[in-house]
C-alpha cells in the first residue's frame, strides 16, 4: 500500500526528534511504498540534511513550520468576509466553550456543538486556503485579531478571555498563526496525501492537520501515533511561560479542541504506554480506536551483555541517563547512604552528563550532598574499597557505552520523578539486570514483575529495596532473566514495526483502496493497486498501466529525491 508518512521536525532530517522511529519504520516496511511529507522547525535542521532514503521511499516533500511567506496575492473583499467569519467562527468556539465541553464525547451531540463550530470553521479556513492560495497573511492581519476581541467581549464568553487586552490577543493571534500554518499547504490534494491508501502522522495536534486535510477532502483514512500527548506538553510548557490568565485560557481551548478533533476523525490513535491512553480518553478519545503500541528499542548493543555470564561487582549499584533534576539523584544519594550504612562495602556508579540549562549546577549541587554524605571519602573515579559514590560520562574509560555501566553493576536503579516511557530501564532490563524503579510515569507498565518498584521521593523505601536485592544473589538472577524476556518480547523494533504492519491492514480492510490505475487506453483497471503488498514489477498484466497518483504535485511543496540524494534539502514555501 502507499501510505504518507506526516512528520514534525523528525525523519528524513538527521537531527529530527523523532527520526530514529521513523526511520525503523520505514525501514521495516520494506513491503509498502512511503511518502514523506515532513515539516521542519528550524533552518538549521534543514541545512543539516537527511538521513539516507531507502527504495521504498518514493518522494519527499517538506515545509517549514519556522517561517511562512505572505499570500500570493492580497484577499479580495469575497475572501476577507470569507476569512472573517471563519476566524469569527474559530474564536467564538474557544472562548465560550470549556476544555471539558470540546473535548468530552458525551457533550458532542446535538446540532451546534462547541466542537462542531470549532470543526466547521477549521475546515472552513481550509478550503479558503485552498482556493486563495494560504492563509499566513489573513492570518496576521487587524482582522484576526478585531475578530478575537469581539469574541472575548461577546455575552457568555469565559471570564478569563473577557478579561484579555490587546497585547493579550496580539499574542493569541501569533500563535494561532503558528500553529494553523500547515492549513496553507496543499499536500492534502489528489497529487499529495489525497492518493495515499492511508495517512500516517509521527505525533497529533498541529502535525495531524494535513492528514485531517486529507480526511476531510478525499477520505483517506487516518492513523495518529502519539509517544506524547500534545496536549499534556502544552498544559506543561504554558505553566513556565508566564503568559498572562486570558492567553493561557484561549490556548489551552484552541488545543484542547484541536486534540478532539484529531481523535474523532482518525481511524486509529496509537499511544506507548498506558499514561498516554489516559490522557488520551480524557482528551476525547474513543477507547475502542486507541491501540498500544511499545516503542522499539534496538537491542543489538545489549545483546552480548544480557548473553553473557554476569562478572560485574555484586555490590555495585548504577545509575545511567541525563543528570537532571527530574532524575531526583539527591533522593538516590540519601538512599544509598543508607545502603552503606547497612552493606559497608556497596558501591554507586552515577553514570551520565549534565543537560539542560540546570544540569550543571544539578550535577555540582550533587556531588556537593555525596560529599557531605559520605564526608571522610572523596568522591571520584571507582576504586575497589574506596569512594562510595563515583560520577562518571559516558564515554569514559569506565563506562564507554550505556550497555558497559549496565555490565558494571548487578542492580541498576531509577529514581526519578517525572518520566514518560523510560527507555533506560529497558535498556537495563535487555542486559539482563534486575533493576529497582520509582512508580513514575510508565515504569510498572514497563517492568510488570520482573523489578521492584517503590513510591518516588522515599529515599528509605529505594534504600530497602536496593539492599534487598544486593543480599539476594538468587532473586537478582531470577529478575534479570525474566526482565530480559519481557523486553525482547515487548520492546523490540521488529515488535514495534509488525505492530504497525498490522495496524496498516487493519485500517485499510475497512477502506476501500482509492488510487486509479488507468490503462494504454486510459480506462480504469480494478484491483490493480493492492492494498495489501507491493510487490516490485509489474505483474499485474497491464505493463503501461500508469498510476493517477504518479502525476507530479506543485513544484513549491515537493522535493523530488533525485534532488536530495546529497545532505542538503529544499524545503517548500
Amino acid at each position: 500500500m502507499r501510505v504518507g508518512l506526516v512528520t514534525e521536525s523528525g525523519y528524513p532530517y538527521v537531527s529530527g526528534d523523532a527520526g530514529l522511529w521513523c526511520e525503523r519504520l520505514v525501514h521495516g516496511l520494506g513491503q509498502h511504498e512511503f511518502d514523506l511529507y515532513a515539516l521542519s522547525r528550524t533552518r538549521q535542521q534543514e541545512d543539516e540534511g537527511w538521513r539516507p532514503l531507502p527504495p521504498q521511499v518514493a518522494r519527499v516533500r517538506t515545509a517549514p513550520l519556522w517561517t511562512s511567506d505572505e499570500d500570493r496575492a492580497g484577499y479580495g473583499r469575497r475572501a476577507r468576509r470569507r476569512f472573517a467569519e471563519c476566524y469569527g467562527e474559530l474564536a467564538a468556539a474557544l472562548v465560550t466553550a470549556s476544555n471539558a465541553q470540546l473535548a468530552d464525547p458525551a457533550r458532542r451531540t446535538g446540532r451546534d456543538t462547541q466542537a462542531d463550530r470549532f470543526a466547521r470553521a477549521l475546515y472552513g479556513l481550509a478550503e479558503l486556503a485552498r482556493d486563495e492560495g494560504g492563509l499566513p497573511g489573513a492570518l496576521r492581519s487587524d482582522t484576526a485579531v478585531r475578530a478575537l476581541e469581539r469574541a472575548c467581549r461577546a455575552p457568555g464568553a469565559q471570564r478569563a478571555a473577557r478579561q484579555a487586552r490587546v497585547p493579550d490577543l496580539l499574542a493569541v493571534a501569533a500563535h494561532l498563526e503558528r500553529a494553523l500554518r500547515p492549513l496553507s499547504l496543499d499536500w492534502h490534494e489528489e497529487d499529495g496525501l489525497g492518493a495515499a491508501d492511508l495517512c500516517h502522522t509521527a505525533a497529533g495536534g498541529t502535525t495531524a492537520l494535513p492528514g485531517l486535510l486529507a480526511r476531510h477532502f478525499c477520505d483517506i483514512p487516518l492513523l495518529v501515533t502519539e509517544h506524547g500527548v500534545p496536549l499534556r506538553s502544552h498544559y506543561l510548557a504554558s505553566g513556565t511561560t508566564g503568559a498572562a490568565p486570558a492567553v493561557r485560557a484561549l490556548l489551552a481551548a484552541f488545543h484542547g479542541a484541536l486534540a478532539a478533533e484529531v481523535y474523532q476523525r482518525a481511524a486509529l490513535v496509537t499511544h506507548g504506554n498506558a499514561h498516554a491512553r489516559r490522557w488520551q480518553e480524557r482528551c476525547g478519545a474513543d477507547r475502542a480506536r486507541l491501540r498500544t503500541v511499545h516503542p522499539g528499542m534496538d537491542a543489538a548493543p545489549f545483546t552480548e551483555v544480557g548473553e553473557a555470564p554476569q562478572t560485574a561487582d555484586p555490590d555495585t549499584l548504577v545509575w545511567v541517563g541525563r543528570v537532571e533534576p527530574a532524575k531526583d539523584l539527591v533522593s538516590l544519594l540519601h538512599a544509598f547512604a543508607q545502603v552503606h550504612t547497612a552493606l559497608p562495602h556497596a558501591r554507586l556508579r552515577i553514570v551520565g552528563s549534565a543537560t539542560g540549562p540546570d544540569g550543571a549546577a544539578y550535577l555540582a549541587h550533587c556531588k556537593a550532598v555525596a560529599a557531605q554524605l559520605f564526608p571522610d571519602e572523596a568522591t571520584g573515579p571507582h576504586t575497589a574499597g574506596e569512594n562510595p559514590v563515583s560520577f562518571e560520562e559516558t564515554g569514559g574509560p569506565e563506562a564507554p557505552t550505556p550497555a558497559d555501566a549496565y555490565a558494571a553493576g548487578s542492580v541498576i536503579v531509577l529514581s526519578s520523578v517525572v518520566e514518560g516511557f523510560p527507555l533506560g530501564l529497558v535498556e537495563a532490563m535487555l542486559c539482563g539486570r534486575a533493576t529497582v524503579s520509582t512508580d513514575v510515569g510508565a515504569v510498572v507498565e514497563v517492568v510488570g514483575g520482573t523489578g521492584l518498584v517503590v513510591p518516588p521521593r522515599n529515599p528509605r523505601a529505594l534504600a530497602q529495596a536496593c539492599a534487598t536485592l544486593l543480599a539476594d544473589p538468587e532473586r537478582r538472577a531470577r529478575l534479570g532473566a525474566a526482565a530480559r524476556a519481557r523486553a525482547l518480547e515487548l520492546f523490540t523494533v521488529e515488535q514495534n514495526v509488525a505492530a504497525f504492519h498490522g495496524l496498516y491492514l487493519e485500517i485499510v480492510a475497512q477502506s476501500p483502496v482509492r488510487r486509479v490505475v488507468l490503462d494504454r487506453a486510459g480506462e480504469p483497471l480494478p484491483f490493480a493497486a493492492p492494498a495489501e503488498a507491493h510487490v516490485a514489477g509489474h505483474w499485474t498484466g497491464a505493463p503501461a498501466a500508469t498510476p493517477r497518483a504518479a502525476r507530479g504535485g506543485p513544484a513549491w511543496a515537493a522535493t523530488s529525491l533525485a534532488g536530495a540524494a546529497g545532505a542538503g534539502t529544499e524545503a517548500a514555501r
